[in-house]
């Protein structure tokens, strides 16, 4: 058996006489679609023909009734009709056999070819294929109503009638003007411009020798009805002949049609000037074919598509290697730098040597996209957006803001939280070069914060005056960085310090999560059998005396009493009032009420949320529903998971902890005003000293913001509009003195929730064609989004009435699920998994084939032991230098270089600028460090690859 395979393949013959002009009209059938992310392939500059849609109408009824009846149909695979299920297949790759392709080249070598055929309809293209044969009058006139009788289709286009208009209405796409109710579905999934092939194939008892015609239109042209689409024709191929043991027809009919499927022999065929040319292209195809032993697989098993098809470069004609290799190698190595980290020189990191050059030219570049980030809001996404990223940010203030409060004692609390997040949160939308951004209180600002306090509680300080002149000073710090554009050294951070970064900010919402459940749980401990409330359901006031209130409790064995049975459930308003207590309850007239198990029920919606949130995310690839469906629900499965908690929660009635949101407008501190007074009761040389405090606080608030800025600007995001480092780290600096003059917390961008604002404004192609999956097009860049929840935000102070009905143990479901599902996305965690499965059952991931499992570990290893010194180091009282340890991740980095050759860094991690630009005479490349490799290994280097941005960070 034979597969069509990617190997390698210098051009034939066939390709040398064509005509340069040619070289710009295209490569195969678009191994994809139109849209923007052809763009961005690496092959741009090699345009592509239009998509082909292929049918297999086969002959059918030998020999009472014959009828051409589809069997088959291609666009970048293969889908057979079963008819016994009446339904068409799985999309799969096709499997061939060898003496199939064979055959049909012999059929084509001694039948009729016609290139640039002029036909204008099928009556003509019928009239000269037969013509061409030496049949009586008879015969020939049998074969020509044979082959104008309409095909039976599986999926006819219900009100849809073969065109008779002009020849100008038979070359455009006649659909187009059909209403959508009456269109092939197929149809809607093709791009504008497809065009059609059809095979006809089959067995004949009249003929007494094959029959065989390849047929290229110059025109594409409908057929009418010949295939199910209505698309026009641009190829057509007919394969007859006596009736022969087996099915050697049909499979003749598949061969031709993958051939034509086939992006290098389409391109080929559309091209050829004669039949060697034709013949040539036949057998470049079997000299990249991939056999398969027979014996060693199941013939009907069907393979399915691969997520990612390998670049087509290496089996373009000679000719036009030729003319594209210097582009595609240097497109390749761009794609990849572009890739790999924000590395290469593009315009946001450009040092431009003047004081606030990079600021001045972020300015100027966003400038002209200032009002399409408004209309480009627009669109229904937005507002699942809006939804799902308004409640993350409420739920982060008020678990930031009660942190803080408990932290600083109550010098900050939720309303600052509140009025900080909105107030910051809308200036940095309306200003800032990324609007994309959340800000947001973060784990190590708060860290910082708390230390602070501490520090100012054990000399006996004024906090908040304090505190205010170390963020003016930061303020300070970070217009120096700002002006001197320090943010280029944003090319340092590697994905290794990325990582470890994310990898630390998933932890802290993971364990803050968590140690809010648990102590939930101690505050409302769970009743365990022989407590004094076991076994308890409430009954609240107004809701009834004795409904629903059951028991379980020890019985007596006299049945007069009500206790005098064994252990059994009895309606604990009947208890008296001695027993009511001693079971835990309050007698409350003739009723006992009775406490439920709050931290059982906690539990359940806190692992309710969180599960249900999981699974409806990843519904979008799931092949239930349909697709319009399945997005939907993926788009609000946030949404849909806090309103199921809240559904559970109210038919249930349990008094569970509900969002707790301020209802007055006031400082949290008692006797304070809203500005902080400069000094208050510090000595003047505070104001001094509190430098500091503020050099290492800038250290964490630069790598805080930057980090998460590089994370969000990757190139596999796609994002049209450009970063803006400079300015936003501006933006960070002048609104660090608003929030320290008014007592506000300090906010930088907050990296989880930046990355859960892009993936829910991920954008994919609507029309895919069978078997592939929908392109990721990029992220709907906007400002509206943002703004809009931080103005919900603000006004959520008003609207405690609604938002006190959400259960907390809700958002923390919420808040643990994307913690956990930015750790699981990032390539760390992968790793990590490798250091605990046996080696004959790991994964076949890339890099383990090039990079041994040893040194692999080693590199997980060096990561996870920074990740617990930085864990270890937040957690006690050297947190004061957490933000130089930050730091220490890109000299760590730095260093590994004297421990890890630069390919294996390549699979690890990425190259570090400096070895990017300036590479000594005695070191490859990157774009050679592959040459001892397979090469689909080095191809899918540099293979663009839409990002996983389920909260994703790789």
């Amino acid at each position: 058996m034979k597969l069509p395979g990617q190997q390698d393949f210098e051009g034939s013959d066939a390709h040398e006489n064509v005509r340069s002009e040619e070289l710009d009209s295209g490569l195969g059938p678009g191994s994809g679609l139109d849209g923007p992310s052809d763009i961005d392939h690496g092959e741009s500059q090699v345009p592509k023909d239009p998509l082909l849609f292929i049918q297999l109408n086969e002959l059918l009824g030998w020999p009472q009734a014959l009828e051409w009846r589809e069997t088959g149909r291609w666009l970048l695979f293969e889908e057979k009709l079963d008819i016994g299920a009446g339904r068409w297949s799985a999309p799969h790759v096709p499997v061939l056999a060898l003496p199939s392709l064979q055959k049909l080249r012999s059929l084509l070598a001694e039948g009729i070819v016609l290139l640039d055929c002029q036909a204008q309809s099928l009556l003509e293209l019928v009239e000269q294929v037969v013509s061409g044969e030496s049949l009586s009058p008879e015969l020939r006139g049998q074969l020509q109503a044979l082959l104008l009788q309409r095909p039976q289709h599986h999926i006819q286009a219900t009100g849809i009638r073969p065109c008779r208009g002009s020849n100008a209405s038979r070359k455009a796409s006649w659909d187009e003007d059909t209403p959508l109710k009456h269109q092939n579905p197929l149809r809607r999934k093709l791009p504008p411009g497809a065009e059609a092939a059809a095979v006809l194939a089959g067995e004949l008892g009249f003929l007494e020798q094959p029959l065989g015609a390849f047929v290229r239109l110059r025109d594409p042209v409908v057929l009418e009805s010949l295939t199910e689409v209505i698309l026009p024709s641009r190829f057509f191929c007919l394969l007859l002949g006596p009736p022969t043991p087996g099915r050697s027809y049909h499979e003749m009919g598949r061969a031709a049609a993958v051939l034509l499927s086939d992006p290098q022999f389409q391109w080929s065929a559309r091209r050829a000037s004669n039949l060697h040319d034709l013949l040539a292209a036949l057998d470049a195809f079997l000299q990249e074919v991939t056999a398969l032993p027979p014996g060693r697989w199941d013939p009907t098993a069907r393979i399915p598509p691969p997520k990612c098809l390998p670049s087509q470069h290496k089996r373009l004609p000679s000719k036009l290697q030729e003319v594209t290799s210097l582009s595609r190698r240097s497109a390749a190595l761009a794609e990849d730098k572009r890739r790999r980290g924000p590395h290469a020189p593009i315009p946001e990191l450009q040092r431009t040597g003047r004081l606030f050059g990079g600021l001045i030219q972020d300015v100027r570049r966003k400038a002209c996209w200032y009002s399409s980030d408004f209309l480009d809001a627009l669109h229904p996404q937005c507002f699942s957006a809006v939804f799902y990223i308004y409640l993350a940010t409420v739920t982060n203030a008020i678990t930031f803001g009660g942190l803080l409060g408990d932290a600083t004692e109550g010098a900050q609390g939720v309303l600052e939280s509140f009025l900080g997040t909105a107030v910051a949160g809308a200036a940095f939308c309306l200003m800032a070069g990324q609007p994309l951004t959340i800000l947001s209180s973060t784990g190590p600002v708060l860290v910082f914060e708390r230390l602070l306090f501490a520090f100012s509680r054990d000399y006996s300080l004024d906090y908040l005056p304090f505190r205010l002149w170390v963020g003016i000073w930061v303020a300070t710090f970070c217009l120096a960085l700002v002006a001197t554009e320090a943010s280029l050294l944003v090319r340092y951070f590697t994905r290794f310090t990325e990582e470890g970064f994310c990898a630390l900010i998933s932890l802290i919402f993971i364990y803050d999560a968590v140690g809010k459940m648990l102590n939930l749980i101690r505050a409302n401990p769970i009743q365990r059998p022989g407590s004094p409330a076991y076994g308890c359901f409430c009954q609240y006031p107004g809701t009834g005396g004795n409904t629903s209130e059951w028991t379980s409790a020890k019985l007596k064995d006299t049945e007069d009493s009500v206790l005098g049975v064994r252990p059994g459930l009895v309606n604990a308003s009947f208890l008296p009032p001695s027993e009511c207590i001693l079971q835990g309850g309050s007698p409350r007239g003739p009723s006992c009420h009775t406490a439920p198990d709050m931290a059982f029920f906690s539990l359940l919606l806190f692992f309710t949320s969180f599960l249900c949130a999981i699974v409806l995310k990843h519904v979008r690839n799931s092949r239930f529903f349909p697709s319009v469906v399945r997005k939907a629900l993926s788009d609000f499965s946030s949404v849909l998971a806090i309103l199921l908690g809240c559904g559970l929660d109210a038919f249930l009635g349990l008094a569970t902890p509900k969002l707790l949101v301020p209802t007055e407008f006031k400082p949290t501190l008692p006797g304070r005003g809203w500005l902080v007074s400069p000094f208050g009761a510090n000595p003047w040389w505070l104001s001094v000293a509190a430098a500091l405090p503020a050099l290492l606080l800038s250290i964490l608030i630069f790598m805080d913001q930057q980090i998460t800025a590089v994370i969000l600007n990757r190139a596999e995001y796609r994002l049209r509009k450009g970063a803006g480092f400079h300015l936003d780290l501006f933006c960070v600096a002048i609104l660090m003195l608003f929030t320290s003059a008014l007592g506000l917390p300090w906010y930088v961008s907050a990296t989880v929730i930046s990355l859960a604002h892009m993936d829910s404004l991920r954008r994919e192609s609507k029309a895919c064609v069978p078997g592939e999956a929908p392109d990721f097009l990029g992220i709907r860049e906007q400002r509206l989004t943002g703004l809009v929840v931080f103005v919900l935000t603000g006004v959520s102070i008003f609207l405690a009435p609604v938002l006190k009905f959400i259960p907390m143990p809700v958002l923390y479901g919420l808040f643990l699920y994307m913690g956990v599902a930015a750790l699981s996305s990032i390539q760390f965690m992968k790793r990590v998994q490798l250091l605990l499965i046996p080696r004959k059952h790991q994964p076949d991931m890339l890099l383990l084939r090039h990079v041994p499992l040893s040194r692999v570990h080693l590199f997980t290893g060096t990561q996870l032991a920074c990740l617990g010194l930085l864990w270890v180091i937040k957690s006690t009282p050297a947190a004061i230098v957490f933000p130089l340890m930050l730091l220490g991740l890109v000299a760590v980095r730095k260093a590994l270089e004297w421990v890890f050759s630069p390919q294996e860094l390549l699979w690890l991690d990425e190259l570090m600028p400096e070895e990017e630009q300036n590479v000594p005479e005695n070191r490859p490349e990157p774009e050679h460090l592959f040459r001892g490799n397979d090469s689909e290994d080095s191809e899918l280097m540099y293979q663009p690859k839409a990002p996983e941005i389920n909260i994703s960070v790789n």
